[in-house]
C-alpha cells in the first residue's frame, strides 16, 4: 500500500468574537445606572467625546487638553482600545475580519456563553423563585416582590400598596411574599428587623415562645435593659444570654452579604403612556440616556498639528473608541425600544386591565416576532424596567409560560377556575370536567387534568371533598 499525502480545501464556519462584538454585547447588558457611570469614565479618559448638552457655548478643547489625556489614559493603563473600550465584566473572543459595530441581531447561542456577569441579588432570587414556586401566579407577584426589595434585602414598599397595584387581593400578595422569604439567603423579603431575625430562627428551628417574646421586645434590648427584658421573654440570666447570643449570630441584613455592589432603585429605561387616540405610546426615557457626540471638528484641529507618532496613533485610538461608542449607543437604544414595543404588543390587555390579563410570553416568541435571536432579547430584558401608569416592572417581568394548551396564560387561566368555583352553588358541585367544558365555552382549551393542577395549586378541594363539605354545612 503506498501512503500519499494530499492537500485538501475544506470551507466552515465557526464564530469568533471581535473586541467591538464583545463590547456591544456587555454595553447591550447593562444597567441604566451601570451605563450612565460607563460613559462618565469615557467622556473622562477620551477628548474627542463630549456630552450632548454641553451646547456649543461650552468651551472648547485645546491641544493641551488632548495631550494632558493621552497622559491620563497612559497612566491608567492605555483605557483607550481601538474601537472598543472596555467594560467591567470579561469576555472570551478572538480576532476576526468582522466590521466593528456589528448589530445586535446577529449574536447568537454561542455568544450566550462568551459573557459573564455577576448574579445580582435579584437573579439570585428569581433562580430560586422559579424552582420554589409551581403556581406561576405566585411565580409573578413573588417576582414583583423581589424588585422591590431594598439593598439589604427588606421589603422596602408596602405589602397592601404592591397588591392594590397589581390588581391582586392581600392573600396572594402575602402568600407570594412567604414564598420570597424561604429564599436564600435567609431573611431576605422581612418587612421589619424582627421579622428578619425570626425569618433566620425559624429555618434554624429556634424561634420557640421565649425567643418570639424577645423578637416582640428588641426596642428593651436596644435600650439594654436586660431586666425587663428577662422578665418579658420569662426567662432567667443565664438563659437570656444564651438567646442573645443566638440573635447575634444572625445576619440583620441579608441582602448585603450577598451583593457586594449596592442595588440600584429601578429605573424605567422606557416609558410606556395611553395616547391620545386610546393607543399605547412607547417610548425611551429621555431622563436615562447617555447623550455623547464624537467631536470631529476637535479632531480635525489637532491632527493638523500633531507631529509626534505617538501622538497620532493615541488620536486615532480615540477617534475609533469614540466612533463605535456612538454608533453602539444608537444601536443599543434602538434595540431596547425594539423589544419594549414588542412586549407591550403582546401584553397590551396587562396595561388596560391588570396582572389577571398577563398573556403568556416567551424570549423566543419575543424573538422570532421582530426577528433577533433569543440570547439578545435576553440580555435587553436584563436589568431593564418598564414605567407603567401601574408602576415600574422590570421587563422579565411580562414573561411567563402558557397553559401548554391554548392562548392564554396559566395564571389568567387559574384566575377564571377560582372564580367559577366561588361562584358554585352548594347543591351544584362543578366536578373538574365541568370546569374544563365550561372554560372551552369561553373560548380556554384546557383539558380536565389541567383544571386539576390548577384547582389544586389553588389549595381547593376536589368537587367529592367540596359536595361533604357542604353537607357537614347543611
Amino acid at each position: 500500500m503506498n501512503a500519499m499525502q494530499r492537500l485538501e480545501l475544506r470551507q466552515g464556519q465557526s464564530l469568533t468574537l471581535t473586541p467591538q462584538l464583545v463590547q456591544s454585547i456587555k454595553l447591550l447588558q447593562l444597567s441604566q445606572a451601570e451605563l450612565a457611570a460607563y460613559v462618565a469614565a469615557e467622556l473622562a479618559c477620551n477628548p474627542l467625546l463630549q456630552e450632548a448638552a454641553a451646547g456649543p457655548d461650552a468651551a472648547a478643547p485645546t491641544l493641551a487638553d488632548f495631550l494632558r489625556a493621552k497622559d491620563r489614559a497612559r497612566a491608567a493603563g492605555s483605557r483607550i482600545v481601538p474601537g472598543a473600550p472596555p467594560l467591567r465584566t470579561q469576555a472570551a473572543g478572538g480576532a476576526s475580519g468582522q466590521a466593528p459595530g456589528a448589530g445586535h441581531d446577529e449574536l447568537g447561542p454561542e455568544v450566550e456563553n462568551s459573557v459573564v456577569r455577576a448574579a445580582s441579588l435579584a437573579e439570585h432570587l428569581e433562580a430560586q423563585l422559579d424552582l420554589a414556586a409551581a403556581d406561576p401566579r405566585l411565580r409573578t407577584i413573588g417576582r414583583h416582590l423581589i424588585h422591590a426589595l431594598d439593598e439589604a434585602g427588606y421589603l422596602a414598599e408596602d405589602l397592601a400598596a404592591i397588591a392594590g397595584r397589581l390588581g391582586i387581593g392581600m392573600e396572594d400578595a402575602e402568600a407570594a411574599l412567604r414564598l420570597v422569604q424561604t429564599l436564600e439567603p435567609s431573611g431576605v423579603g422581612a418587612r421589619d428587623l424582627a421579622e428578619c431575625l425570626a425569618i433566620q430562627l425559624k429555618e434554624r428551628d429556634r424561634l420557640d415562645p421565649a425567643m418570639q417574646a424577645l423578637l416582640d421586645h428588641l426596642p428593651l434590648l436596644a435600650r439594654r435593659d436586660l431586666a425587663a427584658l428577662r422578665k418579658a421573654c420569662g426567662v432567667d440570666e443565664e438563659d437570656l444570654a444564651d438567646m442573645l447570643a443566638e440573635i447575634r449570630r444572625l445576619n440583620p441584613r441579608p441582602g448585603l452579604a450577598f451583593a457586594p455592589a449596592p442595588v440600584q432603585v429601578l429605573v424605567p429605561d422606557v416609558l410606556v403612556r395611553a395616547a391620545s387616540d386610546g393607543s399605547l405610546a412607547v417610548e425611551l426615557n429621555p431622563d436615562t440616556l447617555p447623550r455623547i457626540l464624537l467631536n470631529r471638528t476637535y479632531y480635525a484641529e489637532v491632527a493638523k498639528v500633531l507631529r509626534k507618532d505617538e501622538d497620532k496613533r493615541f488620536l486615532a485610538e480615540c477617534f475609533e473608541t469614540a466612533s463605535w461608542l456612538t454608533r453602539s449607543l444608537e444601536q443599543r437604544s434602538r434595540t431596547i425600544l425594539k423589544v419594549a414595543a414588542e412586549i407591550v404588543r403582546q401584553q397590551e390587555a396587562f396595561f388596560r386591565e391588570g396582572v389577571g390579563a398577563l398573556r403568556p410570553m416567551t424570549l423566543k416568541g419575543v424573538a422570532e416576532a421582530i426577528g433577533m435571536h433569543e440570547s439578545t432579547v435576553s440580555r435587553v430584558t436584563a436589568n431593564k424596567a418598564l414605567g407603567t401608569e401601574r408602576g415600574t416592572y422590570p421587563m422579565k417581568f411580562f414573561f411567563g409560560t402558557a397553559t401548554g394548551e391554548g392562548e392564554h396564560a396559566a395564571r389568567a387561566v387559574r384566575h377564571r377556575i377560582g372564580q367559577l368555583i366561588a361562584a358554585e352553588s352548594p347543591d351544584r358541585v362543578l366536578s373538574d370536567e365541568a370546569i374544563a367544558r365550561m372554560l372551552k365555552g369561553e373560548g380556554i382549551q384546557v383539558a380536565r387534568r389541567t383544571v386539576a393542577k390548577y384547582r389544586e395549586a389553588l389549595r381547593i378541594p376536589s368537587s367529592a371533598a367540596r359536595r361533604r363539605e357542604h353537607g357537614d354545612q347543611a
